[in-house]
């Protein structure tokens, strides 16, 4: 990998070539990365910032309460686009289980492979107390501008109370974990 050389980043990350003999990708992701931060960067965030802290990135249970205990007042479920591991698992099967581990602590936001309506009502269902879009919405822009982006979400509003109608939910407080299955309970119940 070999990254381009921006001038616009300057100032922001090294616009320098590196060279390892090969792939700079190691390089690349080791100076985009701080291996420092932990837990405790959290309690120095919110020291110096009245705004709510959120955490996004939280894949599993473990993690969930550990962002509970050092008081952030939001998880996002996300797996960044599966950019960093590409065998990482989908935050739609994970999401149910950081639900149930934050015990109605915090809010578990969900973000990734929203596509459609029924994206929305499946997080909703398992657990999340809202979904955030974000490929979609660039996808529209980059294909007609405001236009774009408000067709875009107005096709996910439509779907979204389409799939509501058809489930038999008036409300979106209507929607609840009854009206999803999981791949794992489909096996279970073929068996």
């Amino acid at each position: 990998m070999v990254a381009p050389r921006r001038k616009n980043l300057e100032g922001l990350l090294s616009i320098e070539d590196d060279s390892d003999n090969g792939s700079n990708l190691a390089a690349y992701a080791n100076k985009a990365m701080d291996a420092s931060l932990c837990w405790k960067d959290i309690e120095w965030l919110k020291s110096i910032s009245n705004l709510p802290i959120l955490i996004k990135g939280v894949l599993t249970g473990e993690d969930a309460i550990k962002a509970a205990e050092v008081g952030v007042a939001g998880i996002i479920v996300s797996n960044h686009g599966a950019r960093q591991l590409d065998y990482t698992d989908a935050t739609i099967n994970v999401l149910e289980e950081v639900v149930h581990a934050v015990r109605g602590r915090v809010p578990v936001f969900f973000d990734g492979g929203v596509r459609r309506g029924t994206d929305i009502f499946k997080a909703l269902a398992l657990g999340a107390q809202a979904v955030l879009i974000g490929r979609p919405v660039i996808f529209g822009l980059a294909a007609k501008g405001e236009y774009g982006v408000r067709q875009v979400i107005q096709m996910l509003k439509d779907e979204l109370e389409l799939t509501m109608a058809l489930s038999g939910c008036p409300s979106v407080k209507d929607i609840t974990r009854r009206h999803v299955r999981t791949e794992r309970e489909r096996l279970h119940a073929m068996l």
